[in-house]
C-alpha cells in the first residue's frame, strides 16, 4: 500500500498533523509512506516508520514547487493521498482515495486535521525519533538530574515573553523547596536566535545550564522527551514538546490558543490578562520600550501555572 502525505512547511502545523499520520501508520502496518513538506519541518519526519521518501518542497515563484512535487510522484499509483494543504496536485495523480480536511472550522488544528479521515476522537500528535537523535540527546543531557526545558524564542517577536522573565522563572522553579529544585535548565533555540537568548544563558550557572541551540529537530525532540517540564512561547517548539509527551506550558498573548494551544493530557497554556484583540490593537504603536505584547504575563502567574501542571502530570 502506498500513501502520500502532504503536510505543512511550518514546524508547528507539521507537528499538529502527525497524529493523523500516526493513525495511518498504526492502521496500515504494511503501508509505505511518502511525505512531502517544506524544508523547515522536514527533519521532523526522518524517523517515520516505513518511510520510502521524504520530499522537501522548497518554495518557488509562481507555485512551481507544486509542479515539482507532481513530477516527483506522478509515476506512482497511490492507494491514499492525504493532502493537508488542500492543493490541486492530488487531482492530477492516480489514486484510489484522496483525503483533505475541512478548512477554517474554528476548532483546534488537531481536530481540523482529523476531519480529513473523519477520526473522532482526533489522534494526538506523535513524533518518531531515530537512533542518531537518541545518541545526540544522550551526549547533550546531564545524567541523574531533573530537567527543565525553556523555549524563549518565537517566529514573531511580539509573541516572545520577555527574556529576563524566563531567567526569573528558571531561578524560581529550580531553587530549594521549589518543584524542580536542583534541576538543570535546558535552553532551546535555533542558531540564529543565540544572541536573543544570551541573557538567559548568562543568568544560569554553567553547571546547571544545557544549551540545545542549532540542533536538528529530532535531536531537540529526543532531548525534550527526557524533560520534566517545558515552558515556552507560542511556537513550533512548544508543539514538539507536547508531541513527545513532555508536560508543556505554552505562553500566549496575541496568538490563538483555541486553535494552536499545546495538545495533550499533560499540556496547558496561560495567556496575558489582556485579550487577543486588545493586544493586536496595540501593534502599530510598538516601540523599543514595548518590544512585544507579552508584558502583562507575570513571573508569578507562570510559576503557579507550572507548579499546577507539575502537580498533576505523571
Amino acid at each position: 500500500m502506498n500513501i502520500l502525505f502532504i503536510t505543512s512547511n511550518r514546524v508547528g502545523d507539521a507537528v499538529l498533523s502527525t497524529g493523523l499520520l500516526a493513525s495511518l501508520v498504526d492502521r496500515y502496518p504494511d503501508a509505505r509512506f511518502t511525505i512531502a513538506c517544506g524544508p523547515y519541518a522536514a527533519g521532523l519526519f526522518r524517523g517515520v516508520p516505513r518511510l520510502d521518501q521524504l520530499i522537501v518542497m522548497e518554495k518557488k515563484s509562481w507555485n512551481r514547487h507544486w509542479i515539482a512535487l507532481w513530477k516527483a510522484v506522478i509515476g506512482t499509483r497511490w492507494d491514499l493521498i492525504v493532502d493537508l494543504r488542500n492543493s490541486i496536485v492530488p487531482k492530477f495523480l492516480r489514486a484510489t482515495q484522496r483525503a483533505t480536511p475541512t478548512r477554517k472550522t474554528g476548532k483546534h488544528k488537531v481536530m481540523e486535521n482529523a476531519t480529513a479521515l473523519a477520526l473522532d476522537p482526533p489522534p494526538p500528535p506523535r513524533l518518531w525519533t531515530d537512533a542518531e537523535a537518541e545518541r545526540n540527546a544522550a551526549r547533550i543531557l546531564p545524567a541523574a538530574r531533573p530537567l527543565l526545558a525553556l523555549g524563549p524564542a518565537a517566529n514573531w517577536p511580539v509573541k516572545q515573553w520577555p527574556i529576563e522573565r524566563y531567567a526569573a522563572l528558571a531561578k524560581k522553579l529550580t531553587s530549594p523547596g521549589s518543584p524542580l529544585a536542583g534541576a538543570s535548565v535546558i535552553i532551546i533555540a535555533d542558531a540564529h536566535e543565540r544572541a536573543q537568548v544570551t541573557p538567559l544563558l548568562q543568568s544560569i550557572a554553567p553547571d546547571k545550564r544545557v544549551e540545545v541551540i542549532g540542533n536538528d529537530l529530532l535531536t531537540v525532540a529526543a532531548c525534550l522527551k527526557q524533560c520534566r517540564l517545558f515552558v515556552g512561547n507560542d511556537s513550533g517548539l512548544m508543539h514538539v514538546a507536547a508531541a513527545m509527551g513532555t508536560p508543556t506550558l505554552g505562553l500566549f498573548g496575541p496568538g490563538y490558543e483555541d486553535i494552536y494551544g499545546p495538545w495533550g493530557p499533560d499540556c496547558t497554556f496561560i495567556r496575558t490578562p489582556e485579550s487577543r484583540e486588545t493586544l493586536l490593537a496595540r501593534l502599530p504603536d510598538l516601540s523599543a520600550k514595548e518590544p512585544n505584547l507579552m508584558g502583562g504575563l507575570t513571573v508569578d502567574r507562570v510559576f503557579e501555572a507550572a507548579r499546577g501542571l507539575l502537580s498533576r502530570a505523571p
